[in-house]
């Protein structure tokens, strides 16, 4: 940890820009790299504005900010921007190719000890690596938007990545003001996604085939869980594009996973959310703001225990397959997505009992449509433990002891 001192991110869109001030406002010197000038003056405007309102609440000084922003310098040369670098966070788009090729040349640019973490939110880690000649020194390091805000960073082993290297990742997310969990294995999604994503898809099935409406199953979110955006809310916020991607690599590495029919058809449509100012509900003015399709009669349509029972099945086989811990992936999926609970903690307080049952229910109810089987069927951990009478807080163990 002592020996970094230059931190490189390549991309200075809505996460790059991010990362690249947080780093700055802890103390490294920061190069962002992106390739044409409008994106690094765009993200850096943004830098400034955000470091601004920061100083506006008393939560940075004027000198501390005026200091971060003179460690920050901006390159379109990608070579130039990791020659001196000892970490590199690569904050690019979501494309294999694009990130397999970026590895490639960086690998033979950067110093040899240098660290490089990509942010990918659910793309195989494993694949970039391979196209270097330092995969013990590759690993994932994935922050959540916005990376100023939210405390989460998923640290993810790939297979050859070293102990050394996740653990300086790990103490460096720390030091960013972050909350770091390992995730040992390099699978789809890694913890948060991996447990959130499915019920989402889920969703988006229920909608495809007109059982519920994204208004019901939102407003129940919205009015019975104080949820501020609801699961299609949220698709629209963060980009029905990036979701679309998220779920489409799911459905080409864990078939008979498959991607919602209304994801497939939007993203089709360019009907991407906010941004274009229509996803599944209109923003006139390409601004998030709460869908007046919302009401609290809808939100007496919809039962939310359904999609967290799908979350739990995905949170129990997490922990089944040795790739965290419970309150690894329980916290990850608390600071993630600003869950009150972890889903493993849910299913404790449910009954691990319950849970199997009302999986069997589901699966029953909605397993016949296209791909809904393999995240509905209750996975073997789950029957284990009720075997064992492991059944959560009124047995006095079950994924926690009480």
């Amino acid at each position: 940890m002592e020996d970094i001192k230059n931190i490189t991110v390549l991309g200075a869109g809505a996460m790059g820009h991010g990362i690249a001030q947080l780093c700055a406002v802890a103390g490294y010197n920061v190069v962002i790299r992106d390739i044409e000038q409008k994106f690094l003056d765009d993200g850096l405007g943004k830098i400034k504005w955000s470091l601004g309102k920061l100083s506006e609440k008393g939560k940075i000084s004027a000198d501390a900010m005026k200091a971060a922003l003179g460690r920050i310098n901006t390159t379109t040369d990608l070579k130039e921007s990791v020659k001196k670098c000892d970490f590199m966070v690569e904050a690019i788009p979501e494309v294999l190719k694009l990130k397999q090729d970026t590895f490639k040349e960086v690998d033979a640019a950067a110093p040899k000890q240098a660290i490089l973490a990509t942010n990918t939110s659910a793309l195989s880690i494993t694949e970039m690596a391979k196209v270097t000649k330092r995969p013990a020194q590759v690993v994932g390091m994935h922050f959540f938007n916005p990376p100023q805000m939210m405390r989460l960073v998923e640290v993810i082993y790939q297979p050859k990545t070293s102990k050394e290297t996740a653990e300086i990742t790990y103490q460096l997310a720390k030091k960013l003001g972050k909350e770091p969990v390992y995730c040992m294995k390099d699978i789809p999604g890694f913890l948060a996604n991996r447990v959130m994503n499915p019920p989402g898809n889920f969703l988006a099935w229920l909608v495809s085939e007109k059982i519920f409406t994204p208004a019901e199953i939102d407003s129940t979110a919205h009015f019975k869980l104080g949820n501020p955006m609801g699961s299609f809310g949220l698709m629209d916020y963060v980009g029905i594009d990036v979701g679309y991607h998220v779920q489409k690599f799911f459905e080409e590495k864990e078939p008979p996973y498959k991607v919602a029919p209304i994801l497939e058809e939007l993203f089709k449509k360019k009907e991407l959310g906010v941004k274009t100012g229509k996803g599944f509900y209109t923003y006139p003015d390409k601004t998030w703001k709460v869908p007046v399709e919302w009401s609290k009669d809808k939100a007496e349509k919809f039962d939310p225990l359904m999609s967290a029972f799908v979350a739990i099945n995905r949170a129990a086989q997490i922990v089944a397959d040795g790739v965290a811990t419970a309150q690894d992936v329980d916290k990850a999926v608390q600071l993630g997505f600003n869950m009150p609970f972890g889903m493993l903690q849910l299913a404790d307080m449910q009954g691990i009992d319950v849970c199997v049952q009302k999986l069997e229910e589901l699966n029953k109810k909605y397993g016949k449509i296209d791909g809904l089987k393999a995240i509905l069927e209750p996975h073997p951990i789950l029957k284990k433990m009720v075997k064992e009478g492991k059944l959560g807080q009124k047995s006095k163990e079950g994924f926690y002891k009480y």
